[in-house]
This record gives structure tokens, C-alpha cells and sequence, in this order.
């Protein structure tokens, strides 16, 4: 299986190098291991969705 870095997930993915640890410290990249201090992402690993935004469901 091959793994990118962290640095290389935020350039192919348009994301913050925070963002890809959040993610795989919280288990949502399937295939992802932690080598050290450093993330290893398989490259066919799909970007998860940010949750952070849309709809609310409480009514409000």
C-alpha cells in the first residue's frame, strides 16, 4: 500500500495540515497510521467531509 505525508494530503487536497491531523487523530481517514510524529495517509484515501457546516437540526 502506498502512503503520502501529511504535507503532500494538504497539497493534493486543498486542505490545512491541521485539518489532516484533526481528521486522523479522530479516525476519519480509513488507512491512516501514525509513524512517529508523522501521519501516513494511503493515497487512495478519500478527503472526509467537514462537518462543521450545514444544517441545523435543533430548529435554530
Amino acid at each position: 500500500m502506498d502512503y503520502i505525508t501529511t504535507k503532500e494530503a494538504t497539497a493534493a487536497r486543498d486542505i490545512t495540515d491541521r485539518v489532516v491531523l484533526y481528521h486522523g487523530t479522530s479516525g476519519r481517514i480509513d488507512g491512516a497510521i501514525k509513524m512517529g510524529n508523522t501521519w501516513r495517509i494511503t493515497k487512495s484515501a478519500v478527503k472526509p467531509q467537514d462537518k462543521r457546516y450545514g444544517r441545523k437540526t435543533n430548529g435554530g
